[in-house]
């Protein structure tokens, strides 16, 4: 099969279409056809070496979440057969014409959703679900900030906070506030001219909002906390600004009873994975196939763009989701 691996860690350009032999689908996995993959920041990070070279548990090429057609089941998999349109996440090996998975990490693709859209959802709605949702507990009425909203992970988080019934307060450059004003978010900041924690405090009435959702990191965290509303929980998703040099206001923490969370998906172990993608399909699932959801699509490119694809990534100018299509 035609797959996207690398020898040597670098810029995009070490990216490379090649052929190497198909997967065999273990006990608990699907053998899948991929139509689409998604990119993910993360992507970037293991093509630069961040990550060493591992094996995340299903293949050490790249990529971690594919939509496509069933072609081979294992003997222990439940609830799938071969044809089914299927997305999921993968433990590596999204870049490649067949992926194998754990079938408790794939969803059947909903009624009406192409590949592409589908390629979209698994990776970025799931972590969305896991922050909002699961680990901050939002709920109708609450106030929420997200950041970053224009990428794949905020632009599903603010369509989630729209569905809960949350105020939502984002924040991007002044460029991406259209697509995200449209996707459902109350007040947009911009985070290159206006700082964050003074416009939450004016439009709160010095309250704060109910739920923090970061991807940034140590630039933000003292503010973040400046921004939490009473019993407020800030969940730190990522780390795209470091993770060192963070200053903290304990008193802050201990009087107005917040709370931290950090989540990430690639270090858990696999039964914590299968309940993260358990909890956020039987929630919102639906929700997809009646068009209250929608997968936001930046831009496609061939499976053999990679490179390009991961280009698009690191300019930043992206708003929803890259697709690389088979």
């Amino acid at each position: 099969m035609k797959a996207i691996d690398f020898t040597e860690f670098g810029d995009a350009d070490v990216l490379k279409l090649t052929d190497i032999p198909d997967p065999s689908p273990r006990a608990t996995d699907l053998l899948v056809k991929v139509h689409a993959a998604g990119v993910n920041r993360a992507d970037l990070l293991l093509r630069t070496g961040h990550y060493g070279r591992p094996d995340f548990g299903d293949s050490r090429l790249i990529g971690l979440e594919v939509a496509g057609e069933v072609i081979a089941v294992g003997r222990d998999v439940e609830g799938y057969r071969v044809g089914d349109r299927v997305m999921g996440i993968t433990g590596g090996g999204a870049y490649a014409e067949i992926a194998r998975f754990d079938y408790r990490m794939a969803m059947k693709i909903p009624e009406g959703l192409d590949y592409v859209h589908a390629a979209a959802i698994p990776e970025v709605f799931v972590t969305a679900h896991e922050a909002l949702i699961h680990l901050g507990r939002l709920k109708q009425g609450d106030s929420v900030l997200i950041h970053a909203a224009g990428g794949g992970v905020g632009s599903a988080a603010v369509q989630l906070a729209r569905a809960s019934g949350a105020r939502i307060f984002a924040t991007a450059e002044a460029k991406k506030h259209a697509r995200i004003l449209a996707l459902g978010a109350d007040v947009v900041i911009d985070y290159k001219v206006d700082d964050f924690a003074s416009v939450i405090e004016a439009a709160t009435g010095g309250e704060g909002v109910n739920v923090i959702v970061d991807f940034v990191g140590a630039p933000y965290f003292a503010r973040n906390i400046q921004s939490l509303a009473y019993g407020g929980r800030l969940v730190q998703v990522g780390l795209l600004a470091g993770g060192h040099g963070a200053t903290i206001d304990l008193e802050r923490v201990l009087y107005r009873h917040l709370q931290i969370l950090g989540t990430v998906m690639k270090s858990r172990p696999q039964p914590v994975k299968h309940g993260m993608v358990g909890r956020f399909s039987d929630f919102w699932l639906g929700h997809f196939a009646k068009g209250e959801l929608v997968p936001v699509i930046d831009s496609i490119f061939p499976l053999g763009d990679a490179a390009a694809a991961h280009r698009r990534m690191e300019t930043n100018d992206s708003v929803g989701k890259i697709i690389l299509e088979m």
